[in-house]
């Protein structure tokens, strides 16, 4: 079965709408792993428009599976890492005007400074992954660098399939099968292999069924959901589309 990683970054911008003390993150976090969820992720931004530093220290003290802390691989966030001890630090891109993460890092234009932070991280115990495109040359970067593991940006499979995935459509077949062969790719390597970024409870099967691919981490799909239906109940959804069983 493949693991899933909950995103609670939107129970803090629910939060941080109204500058008021709930939702809890934590306690999102406990209700999610309650319900089966492998993991717990959340991205602390440079603008702090979310996550903040103390959700993430609470987070480190409540959370029982693991903990993987998305942020930008700069001086600051690692040390921010090493000092909040995440299980996991996944290293993304960033820009403060954009609305989610865009795309995956690029490994290939700053190597010295992400290939710093992956060490930095695993000195402290801190396994490290990187949030990349599906592409050939960032998978093979990614090993070369020393990461331990990398995220699939599956962005452009999800937009390719906003509905139910039509199997004989060019862009679901197309965009698919660039996530396998970076999946495989990245086993050969190696590499343990996750995905996410946009996937919703109808596109998520064809992904989940990638043998390689260990888990998936999903956060905006779960939490609309969770507005209608609770938390508890979205998580265990998605791990029924995901998996096909409770």
């Amino acid at each position: 079965m493949t693991k899933l990683g909950v995103n609670i970054d939107h129970i803090a911008t629910l939060r941080q709408a109204r500058q008021a003390l709930e939702p809890d993150p934590v306690a999102a976090a406990i209700l999610a792993e309650l319900a089966g969820a492998d993991g717990i992720t959340v991205h602390l931004r440079a603008d702090r428009r979310h996550i903040r530093d103390g959700d993430v220290r609470r987070l480190r003290e409540t959370v029982t599976t693991r903990l993987n802390l998305e942020m930008a691989a700069t001086p600051e966030m690692v040390r921010l890492a090493a000092d909040l001890h995440p299980d996991q630090a996944t290293l993304v891109p960033e820009r403060p005007e954009e609305i989610t993460t865009e795309g995956g890092l690029d490994i290939l234009v700053n190597p010295e400074s992400i290939e710093a932070a992956i060490q930095e991280l695993e000195a402290a115990g801190i396994q490290a992954s990187l949030f990349i495109d599906p592409e050939p040359g960032q998978v093979d970067a990614a090993a070369d660098l020393g990461a331990s593991m990398i995220e699939l940006n599956t962005r452009a499979y999800s937009e390719a399939t906003p509905r139910s995935p039509d199997p004989a459509g060019d862009a679901f077949r197309r965009e698919l099968t660039k996530v396998i062969q970076a999946a495989e790719r990245g086993r050969k390597k190696g590499l343990k292999v996750l995905a996410g970024h946009g996937l919703t409870y109808r596109n998520v099967r064809p992904v989940s069924a990638i043998p390689e691919i260990e888990e998936l981490n999903i956060g905006h799909n779960i939490i609309a959901r969770a507005a209608l239906v609770g938390l508890e109940r979205a998580v265990r959804e998605m791990l029924r589309a995901m998996n096909g069983a409770d």
